[in-house]
């Protein structure tokens, strides 16, 4: 497993900007599920409630949904690494309907980094009782050097952050679950 290094918990989301239309993230998609996330000790969360416009059978929220929310947050959890990148690959597991109006909160964390291949997991739980709605794990591929540079200029505020010159990822602890 991945740790954030202590510069990463204060990196992307102080100075992550909404200002876009991303369907999971940006504030200027009028339909989007505007999550905004937080980081943890080793990955990131958000709190997510299902809306009527989110409905797949009466009073559930759809699959297709629930897998966006886990994408958004594997995709938030690399990006709170350092690591940009794109979903390549994502395996969901449905383990119980989430209600409409239900409080939801969705958990991701960079699983492992090696060469262009980012892995993470994800977890969304009801609120009330902390119950499993749905798992998910993801590998990412990384973007080239240029389009990352674009997408932290876009998309992070802070100069600093944005050029990628901030320390961001400790790989100690990957290092030792390979005999390092």
């Amino acid at each position: 497993m991945y740790r954030l290094s202590d510069t990463a918990e204060e990196n992307t989301f102080s100075v992550a900007r909404s200002d876009h239309a991303c369907f999971g993230c940006g504030d200027q998609n009028p339909i989007g599920l505007h999550l905004q996330f937080a980081p943890t000790n080793d990955g990131v969360t958000a709190s997510f409630i299902p809306a009527p416009e989110h409905q797949g059978f009466e009073d559930l929220t759809h699959g297709g949904i629930i897998s966006t929310v886990l994408d958004e947050a594997m995709a938030w959890a690399t990006a709170h690494a350092g690591l940009w990148a794109v979903t390549g690959e994502m395996r969901v597991r449905f383990r119980l309907p989430l209600r409409l109006g239900e409080p939801a909160l969705v958990t991701a964390r960079v699983t492992g980094n090696r060469a262009n291949i980012v892995t993470t997991t994800a977890e969304l739980t009801r609120v009330d009782d902390q119950a499993s709605i749905a798992t998910a794990s993801a590998t990412f591929v990384k973007v080239s050097a240029d389009l990352e540079a674009v997408w932290r200029a876009r998309y992070l505020h802070n100069e600093e952050f944005a050029s990628g010159e901030a320390p961001i990822l400790s790989q100690s602890s990957d290092r030792a679950e390979r005999g390092e």
